[in-house]
């Protein structure tokens, strides 16, 4: 079995348990193990000798009485909760850019959406539920001393059996695409740029392929929530696309959710792909790198001078905003980031060249590597994390090492 974008081979023995006491049973007999989800990272972060794939293990849809939570299988993707939540009358603050992602697998890594006040999904998580290699459920919540250390747990603590997230009331977005906006001036107006709506995201190729899509959430009314004068007047002088965008400008929008501004629910318009429809390219390999917001705009500048070593490999690029949280191993612990995401072409090699290219351009910067993504680990100052406790959190739960694989040995715990 592959990943979802065929650059890794799973090699270990792939079981699929249908009950939580056959899942139980597969981590008491396992030496090696990792649990798989959606199979959307893009390295061997999910491989061991046994790959549990949850995916067959029962849903769960439990919204509390007061309405402000629901409790779900890890395995569930975020698109199917949205599914469950919306006749409810409620929905999450944010989605990713795919809607196809494992719940458990996108906040074990730190995957985010985009929005200056919006933080990554992990935030949204108040309490999670784990089998850990003996067997025993772990049950971590929102205070606890440990909670911030297991929910970006990179796959390390556990089975995740099962979350508690945050919902709000349902809410309408509208999705408009703006042409005519540079990389060169995003980086001079980025601040400007990243508060024109609810949730923004730039995609440029550093010289061309140029687009600005802005998600603005709607009052009851159906009006826009308000931006600054600046947002305002920067949007007003740009030309909104006159047919249904894909990220990568030469594509077909067909896929995309829906834009010119249409009003749809948050689920159908904050994802950049439909639930039911297959994402983005596929042949292709990801890496992302977080900087601190205030750095952003050095952080484009310094990506758009090595734009021609990279534009080989690169498809196109997205720069996007995330508030700060306080998980130990999050990439936006603690600091607002900007967020520089590349999507490559699908050769590993020259994927991994480029990606180096891009860390040490930003270098002095303060970078952070998204977790499921292609990077260079020796790159990175990976003590910017809480790296010792969580390691130690992560040995207390795990002391034989079930669930720590070569990938954690050799970008987590190798420093």
């Amino acid at each position: 079995m592959k990943n979802w974008a065929g650059n890794v081979t799973y090699t270990g023995e792939i079981v699929r348990p249908e009950s939580v006491e056959q899942a139980r049973a597969v981590v008491e007999d396992s030496a090696s193990l990792r649990v798989l989800g959606s199979r959307h990272s893009f390295t061997s972060i999910s491989d061991a000798a046994t790959i549990l794939d949850a995916s067959g293990l029962p849903e769960i849809c439990e919204i509390d009485s007061s309405r402000s939570s629901v409790r779900v299988n890890g395995s569930m993707t975020y698109g199917r909760l949205a599914e469950l939540l919306t006749p409810e009358g409620l929905t999450l603050s944010n989605f990713a850019s795919l809607p196809h992602i494992s719940i458990a697998g996108a906040v074990a890594t730190g995957t985010h959406g985009s929005g200056d006040s919006n933080p990554n999904l992990a935030a949204a998580v108040s309490k999670v539920e784990v089998i850990t290699a003996s067997g025993e459920m772990l049950m971590l919540q929102r205070g606890d001393d440990d909670f911030a250390g297991a929910v970006v747990s990179l796959g390390a603590l556990g089975l995740v059996v099962a979350l508690t997230i945050d919902v709000e009331p349902s809410f309408h977005v509208a999705q408009r695409v703006f042409d005519g906006l540079g990389i060169s001036d995003v980086a001079e107006n980025l601040a400007t740029v990243l508060a024109s709506g609810y949730s923004v995201s730039a995609f440029t190729r550093w010289n061309d392929g140029d687009q600005l899509w802005v998600k603005s959430r709607l009052e009851a009314d159906g009006s826009e929530v308000p931006v600054s004068n600046d947002a305002a007047a920067l949007l007003g002088e740009l030309t909104e696309a006159s047919s249904q965008r894909h990220p990568i400008i030469e594509f077909d929008g067909e896929n995309c959710t829906a834009q010119f501004g249409v009003p749809g629910a948050g689920v159908d318009r904050l994802p950049h792909f439909r639930p039911s429809f297959r994402p983005s390219t596929a042949a292709e390999i990801q890496s992302e790198f977080f900087v601190p917001r205030e750095h952003g705009a050095s952080a484009l500048r310094a990506v758009a001078a090595i734009a021609d070593d990279i534009a080989e490999a690169l498809l196109v690029s997205e720069v996007r905003s995330i508030a700060s949280d306080t998980q130990w191993m999050s990439p936006h612990s603690g600091r607002d980031s900007v967020a520089l995401h590349f999507t490559w072409g699908p050769d590993g090699a020259r994927a991994l060249e480029a990606a180096r290219a891009v860390a040490n351009a930003l270098s002095e910067l303060s970078p952070r590597p998204h977790w499921g993504k292609v990077f260079d680990p020796t790159q990175f100052d990976l003590d910017q994390f809480d790296r010792e406790r969580f390691v130690g959190l992560v040995q207390r739960h795990d002391p034989h090492g079930t669930f720590r694989n070569d990938w954690f040995a050799h970008v987590v715990a190798s420093q």
